[in-house]
């Protein structure tokens, strides 16, 4: 068995990995030249496998999110940003309804229906 079959076997054993090559945190080419020149049994892989698997054991524990998790999204929600985001929603909806406000009341006002006791003006 080749040196990088192994080194798929050994991803396949520890998942988390992927996790930092699709967060562009870790390349593969830089797993690979650790796993090269360490192997499988070093510190060097604590970093990436001992936090990811913390991380998912609390994750698996319940799938609902708890009040802590509530708060720290409360806590990192910019009110400005979210102040600006509605008050531009609020201005295209306002322009939206004038549009179509102002089509109805020209259409409307324009149209005077000629009274029926009067004859044609000729």
């Amino acid at each position: 068995m080749s040196k990088i079959d192994e080194f798929k076997n050994f991803v396949k054993q520890h998942p988390t990995l992927i996790d930092y090559v699709q967060k562009d945190e870790m390349t593969w080419q830089k797993f690979y030249e650790i796993y090269d020149l360490y192997g499988e049994d070093n510190i060097a892989w604590n970093n990436y496998l001992n936090k990811k698997e913390k991380t998912d054991n609390t994750n698996t524990r319940s799938s609902a999110p708890s009040w802590t998790d509530i708060v720290d999204i409360a806590k990192n929600i910019d009110v400005g940003k979210v102040q600006n985001g509605i008050s531009s929603l609020q201005k295209a909806l306002g322009l939206v309804s004038d549009l179509f406000v102002k089509d109805n009341k020209t259409s409307t006002d324009t149209y005077t229906p000629r009274p029926l006791y009067r004859s044609f003006e000729d």
